[in-house]
Parts: structure tokens; sequence; C-alpha cells
């Protein structure tokens, strides 16, 4: 783990790296042409549904992958694009958010566009960036939290080995109202899931 004197582990001031994943599909960081997706995303009632996401106009996109790498650079966070090889735009999201090194943790966010979904790609994107975190920023814990209503964001984060732990109630607020969340955590000693 880096201490308090160095709030920007060298993980962080490196180039982003980009992961391939076993399905085909690889994690890359974002791009401005992938602008058009993040809006695509917000309009996708699922995904708007379940993450949150801020109504995003092109140029709001822009911006907003202008700030994640500006967030990847500070330590404050990791976001990266899933996408085929290549100049294929990016069918989805998987990156870490909140990122404490002094304190060793971070919180996974990720969604897949339908288009994008049947691959696996989440799952495998999860536990990529898992040993991203673990290895290369010095992470102790990782967690996802979802509501308790979404039985997808749960399938993904017990396939990718984060076990459930707990259900924290009225968490996290979504459109129809207060939702219960499940809490799931791995650590860095957890064994690797298959």
């Amino acid at each position: 783990m880096y201490s308090e004197t160095s709030p920007t582990p060298p993980a962080t001031r490196a180039p982003q790296p980009v992961f391939a994943l076993p399905c085909g599909m690889e994690l890359r960081p974002w791009r401005e042409a992938d602008a058009p997706v993040l809006v695509e995303a917000y309009e996708d009632p699922g995904i708007r549904h379940w993450n949150r996401p801020e109504p995003e106009t092109p140029e709001s996109a822009v911006a907003r992958i202008r700030r994640w790498d500006l967030r990847r650079q500070a330590g404050k966070a990791a976001v990266w694009a899933l996408a085929d090889p290549g100049p294929a735009p990016a069918v989805g999201l998987v990156g870490l958010g909140d990122i404490d090194v002094s304190g060793g943790s971070a919180e996974f966010l990720y969604w897949l566009l339908p288009r994008g979904r049947g691959r696996g790609a989440t799952v495998q994107g999860v536990r990529a960036v898992s040993r991203w975190a673990f290895d290369g920023l010095g992470l102790h814990r990782l967690r996802i939290c979802h509501s308790v209503a979404n039985p997808a964001s749960c399938a993904v984060a017990v396939r990718a080995g984060f076990p459930l732990e707990g259900t924290m109630r009225g968490a996290l607020h979504h459109a129809d109202g207060w939702h219960d969340e499940h809490l799931h955590a791995r650590l860095a000693t957890d064994p690797e899931t298959a």
C-alpha cells in the first residue's frame, strides 16, 4: 500500500493499461470519439436506472472523458471502456471510483449496453481491474455495491469473486425511491476465482 507521502501510486501516473479479455474484448482508455456511447448509455433505461448517470450531450460526454483521465492521473479513479479491439466504439464501462490509496480500498462501477452482453465481458473486466488494483495500486479491499433489485449486478459480483457480505438498508436513492443495497467485497488475500 502507498503512503500519504506518495498520494498517487506509479500505476496511476503511468499510461492507462489496456487489458485483453478472454472473451475477445478489451478494456482500454476512453477516447473522445466514444462520447456518443455515453449519450447512448444515459438513454438506456436499465443503465440509467441502476447507475444513475447524469444526462449527457456530446459535449458533456467529451468533458466527462477528460475528467476521468484527470481523476486517474490524480489517483482518485480509473475508468476503462469495454470494447472490441481496434477502432471499435465502447459498449460498456468497468472502473474503480473512490480510490483511497492510503486506506487501501476502492469501489467498482460497471455497465454494459445490450449489444455487448452475453460474452462474460463485465465479469472478466472486473477480474482484470481487480488484479491491477491489488498488484499495481497495492489496494487491500475492493467493493461492489448494487441495489438488491438488480440481480444482474449481483451475478457479476459473485462470478467475479466478490462474495456477498451483507445488505445496507435504504442506502441508495433511485428514480423509484430508496433501495437496499447488497455489499460485496474482495480482499487482496482472497484466492483467485476460476
